[in-house]
């Protein structure tokens, strides 16, 4: 399988979490007592240059990737241990489908611990891990992540449908189809290759080989005490090739964002740090993709646009994560009835979205 200059509109949007459990004019809020309430906030670049081409000089085989006929939103950043920690407060307190893994806590290279019993388990983040990527998650979970965002991000949204019509609380086997509408999902690989490579600007534009603008391969970042990478979000540098030393690991996850530059369309990370899912086509498969290599990737060549791995759905690993995808325009609940129960819930936030300069 085989694994960019105008910059659009970044949105900000912001999931209520958990908070004392109401109905509030037919939208149903509900929390998970003892857990604080958290919000969600996800912020999002546009990919546009609809009908776009797939590419075929750095990819040079058979298919190629890249080609897109819609306008989508994908995640500036990678979802972070802080963001799925949020969500694993708000559904997991039995874990019934193993959403967490407990390398998470035993691994120098994991973010979040995992304390109590079954039926009331809680989570938290690690010192310095908050805002770098999560990781050890299959396509499974992240499959459980887009439906909870679909049903409202709460202590009683639903995690095996919406997005993907999860059967028998299944964590393997052959991945399922994503769902028409669904408003979170999984990136098909065309979307993570544009997000990544395209170099924007028209429909016919081309495409970069690395993921921070360029051709040439990205300089290696290295990392401070607590894990902040060395290059900020400008050049052309990444999180490979074991350099970011800290936590007293010889290459490591780094802050998301102070890896080098974005993508013709603003995603941070895309190449280093964590490789990413993506869906593939988006059709049920006994595989599912990740891109864009990771901190231990050794060489530039394993960043590059010439290269991608199937995994199986239920594959987890210190080197995965992801970001979420979503339409350009997301259907949000009446700002009046989101305001009533955030206040019933003691001042959970409700859904907004803010654009971002």
């Amino acid at each position: 399988m085989q694994s960019s200059p105008r910059s659009f509109g970044r949105l900000s949007r912001t999931i209520p979490s958990v908070g004392v459990c109401v109905a509030v004019l037919g939208v149903a809020v509900s929390c998970v007592s003892g857990v604080p309430a958290r919000a969600v906030t996800i912020d999002w670049v546009t990919v546009g240059d609809p009908g776009n081409p797939n590419d075929t000089i750095n990819t040079g085989t058979t298919p190629n990737y890249g080609a897109v006929a819609d306008s989508f939103q994908i995640m500036k950043y990678e979802f972070t241990n802080q963001q799925y920690t949020d969500f694993l407060n708000s559904v997991a307190a039995t874990d019934t489908y193993s959403l967490y893994n407990a390398s998470m806590s035993s691994n120098a290279r994991g973010g979040i611990t995992q304390s109590g019993a079954s039926g009331s388990y809680t989570y938290a983040v690690k010192p310095n891990f908050g805002d770098k990527p999560v990781n050890v998650v299959s396509w499974f979970d992240v499959a459980r992540v887009s439906n909870w965002l679909v049903n409202g991000a709460t202590g009683t949204s639903s995690t095996e449908t919406g997005a993907y019509t999860l059967v028998g609380g299944q964590t393997s086997g052959s991945a399922v189809a994503v769902n028409p509408g669904a408003t979170y999902f999984i990136p098909t690989e065309n979307q993570w290759y544009k997000a990544a490579y395209y170099t924007g600007g028209s429909t016919n534009a081309g495409y970069w080989t690395y993921a921070t603008q360029s051709n040439t391969g990205p300089a290696a970042v290295t990392a401070g005490a607590t894990g902040i990478g060395s290059a900020g979000s400008t050049g052309n540098f990444a999180n490979y090739n074991q350099a970011a030393v800290w936590n007293g690991q010889t290459g490591n996850v780094t802050t998301v964002g102070t890896n080098g530059g974005a993508s013709a369309y603003g995603a941070l990370d895309m190449n280093g740090n964590v490789a990413e899912w993506n869906d593939l086509t988006g059709s049920a498969d006994s595989y599912r993709g990740t891109r864009g290599g990771s901190f231990l990737a050794l060489g530039e060549a394993n960043l590059s646009s010439a290269v991608g791995q199937l995994r199986s759905p239920s594959f987890e690993n210190g080197v995965v994560g992801f970001r979420l995808s979503a339409p350009v325009a997301v259907p949000e609940p009446s700002t009046y009835a989101m305001a009533l129960a955030g206040l019933a819930c003691g001042g959970s936030s409700m859904f907004r979205r803010r654009r971002a300069r």
